[in-house]
């Protein structure tokens, strides 16, 4: 069971939450310090001072004063009108996290509301009732608000949800697990939709998501370096020392640990004296397309833990502040480099993939296949794996350079972040199939070439594939094939092999 507290959630943490269904409390100190903001908060509402959201309308609408009897009236209007989103809905994942996200920033105390609150969204999580939230609507500075309007309209019995496999009205789902719907007080309605919360759940699997696929491209790249009888020494920690940066690094060690044993750290190369860029710089181009990714770990494990709405509770300092902590710019730019950085990756890949189809750059049967011209090999996934970088390369454009503002330009510049972490889940997909394409041809190559003894880490990823995709004799439907082992990559599972080889990877 993952404790809510507002300051200690990791993104191991929540991906227990997220993507294992792993149950959740709400700490009993944070409890504590939630009601005290609350009834700090409900004894400055008794008197006559102008507090934005909660006795006054919304955005550009803030200079209109809204009368105490109609402010719970408020809290709900904010939520249907708000609940805007269009397209299609969020993965269970994602929604799940969003959640977690919501209940551990209010958790902190700053948002105003009370604990039952926060209890109602941990009791879907642990029942499992996940609100329908359109992906698209949010621009990302006001918070997420749309879709975080539709996460809340469930809380209080309105909107639909995915209960038991099937799509039901939240009431319905509420009834069947003895859940009550909550009734919206002052600032309640505007403090669960005044966050970052999509946009950090989304970054929080498109991280998870990419950490593996990274990983395993050193993996694949190292069985491509095997198939082209590719020279050691660029891995060399010498090279590495001179220039340290952490992912360099960490790669060139994990090549050294994946091709230790291999035949061509001993075999004579006198035919070459270094490798073309794609073999030869691994560790500067993956290296620092890591780095991108421990840039956004860091920034999401901040934000994660921090209170995202407005205006925020600070009963200690007798203050009521109204600020922009719901902006998204901080993760949008990390957001926006980590999907460059993912696309290059699947760049550095395709380039390796031509030249192991290609005979002029791998001295091996054209297309990988016996009795070429016949059999047409694995010419054309080079194609599909063109057209995938070329993708990628679109969808690597940052979304974090645009804004339109909204709300008659009260919010003049939006952040666009959550459109660049949507962006970053199609990037990973398109990630995991190029990978795919190039695992294939390396397996073929490295038995082309006639390699009797691969490294001990290539050796696990090539029995790993092998034991479900066989050698390419004769042309054969290869679609399947592709996205089978595009699937192995998303699980993983190869990273646990060689964990339990001890070749495990940084």
């Amino acid at each position: 069971m993952i404790n809510v507290d507002g300051l200690s959630l990791t993104i191991d943490k929540a991906l227990l939450v997220m993507e294992k269904g792993e149950t959740v409390k709400l700490d009993p100190e944070a409890k504590k310090r939630v009601q005290v903001n609350r009834d700090y908060l409900e004894k400055r509402l008794a008197g006559d001072e102008v507090i934005y959201g909660i006795n006054t309308g919304f955005g550009h609408l803030s200079r209109i004063s809204i009368s105490p009897n109609e402010s719970d009236v408020l809290q709900r209007n904010l939520l249907l009108s708000h609940a805007a989103g269009f397209g299609p809905d969020l993965e269970e994942s994602a929604v799940r996290g969003v959640m977690l996200l919501r209940a551990n920033a209010l958790a902190l105390g700053n948002s105003g509301v009370r604990p039952g609150v926060i209890e109602q969204i941990i009791g879907f999580l642990n029942h499992k009732i996940h609100p329908r939230i359109p992906a698209q609507g949010s621009v990302g500075a006001s918070g997420d608000l749309a879709p975080l309007a539709h996460m809340s309209l469930a809380l209080i019995g309105e909107g639909e949800v995915y209960f038991q496999g099937q799509i039901m009205p939240s009431s319905e789902a509420m009834e069947k697990t003895g859940l009550k719907p909550l009734q919206l007080k002052a600032k309640e309605g505007l403090a669960l939709i005044n966050g970052t919360q999509v946009m950090a759940a989304l970054g929080i699997l498109g991280l998870a998501r990419g950490w593996r696929l990274i990983q395993q491209a050193d993996v694949i790249a190292a069985l491509s370096w095997e198939g082209l009888r590719g020279l050691g020494d660029a891995f060399d920690p010498l090279i590495q020392r001179a220039r340290p940066h952490p992912g360099q690094q960490n790669v060139a060690q994990n090549l050294r640990k994946l091709i230790e044993g291999s035949e061509n750290l001993t075999d004579n190369m006198e035919d070459k004296v270094q490798d073309a860029y794609t073999l030869r710089c691994i560790p500067q181009v993956h290296g620092a397309s890591r780095n991108a990714l421990e840039h956004l770990q860091e920034i999401l494990l901040c934000e994660i833990n921090s209170a995202t709405d407005n205006p925020l509770i600070f009963h200690e300092e007798d203050r009521i502040i109204s600020g922009g902590n719901f902006h998204g710019q901080p993760l949008a730019l990390p957001l926006d480099y980590v999907g460059m950085a993912l696309a290059e990756i699947g760049n550095f890949s395709e380039r390796r993939i031509e030249r192991l189809v290609n005979p002029a750059l791998s001295g091996l049967p054209p297309f990988l296949v016996e009795n070429s011209g016949l059999n047409s090999g694995y010419m054309v996934i080079q194609y599909t794996a063109a057209s995938l970088v070329s993708e990628n390369k679109v969808l690597a454009g940052p979304a974090s350079i645009d804004s339109i503002p909204t709300s008659a330009n009260q919010e003049d510049h939006v952040s666009m972040g959550t459109i660049a972490a949507r962006k970053l889940d199609q990037i990973n997909t398109n990630l995991a199939g190029i990978l795919a394409i190039e695992a294939l041809c390396a397996c073929q190559a490295v038995e082309l070439a006639g390699i009797s003894r691969l490294g001990r880490g290539t050796e696990k990823m090539y029995n790993y594939l092998r034991e479900k995709v066989p050698h390419l004799n004769t042309d054969r439907q290869l679609s399947t094939e592709i996205q089978v082992v595009a699937e192995l990559l998303r699980e993983g599972n190869i990273l646990q092999i060689l964990e339990e080889a001890r070749c495990g990877l940084e």
